[in-house]
C-alpha cells in the first residue's frame, strides 16, 4: 500500500492497480490475461514471462488495495470521522489513476496480441 506521505514514483503508480473486483469496478476485461486472476485473486504464473506476469499481478493487488483504501476513506468522510477530506481526494485520485493505467496496459496487450494474430494470418 502506498503511503500518502511518501513521494509518488511514476513507476510506482503501476502498483496502484488492485482493488477493482469487489468495489463495484469489474475486472472482466482482465480475466483474459492468461489466468493470472484465479478464484483467490491474482496469481503469478511460472515460466519465461514470470517476471512481467508477477509484476502485473502485484500491480493489480496494489490497485485493489488503493481502491479499498479510497472506499474506506469515503465512508469516513461520509460519517464525519475523517478530519482532512483531502486524504480521501488523494486516495481516490490515486485509485482512479491506477485503474486508468491498468486499462491502458490491458488495451496495449490486446492490441499486441491482435497484431501478432494478423501477422500469422
Amino acid at each position: 500500500m502506498i503511503s500518502l506521505t511518501s513521494p509518488i514514483n511514476p513507476i510506482g503508480g503501476f502498483s496502484a492497480i488492485g482493488g477493482l473486483s469487489d468495489r463495484g469496478v469489474g475486472l472482466g476485461g482482465l480475466n483474459g490475461l492468461g489466468g493470472m486472476l484465479g478464484p483467490s485473486g491474482p496469481q503469478a504464473p511460472e515460466g519465461p514471462n514470470a517476471d512481467f506476469a508477477g509484476m502485473l499481478a502485484k500491480g493489480i493487488e496494489n490497485v485493489q488495495a488503493s481502491q479499498a483504501k479510497a472506499a474506506d476513506l469515503a465512508v469516513q468522510v461520509a460519517d464525519g470521522r475523517l478530519a482532512d477530506p483531502a486524504q480521501y481526494t488523494m486516495a481516490s485520485t490515486e485509485a482512479a489513476l491506477g485503474l486508468q493505467l491498468t486499462m491502458a496496459i490491458r488495451n496495449k496487450a490486446v492490441e499486441a496480441f491482435q497484431e501478432i494474430m494478423r501477422m500469422q494470418a
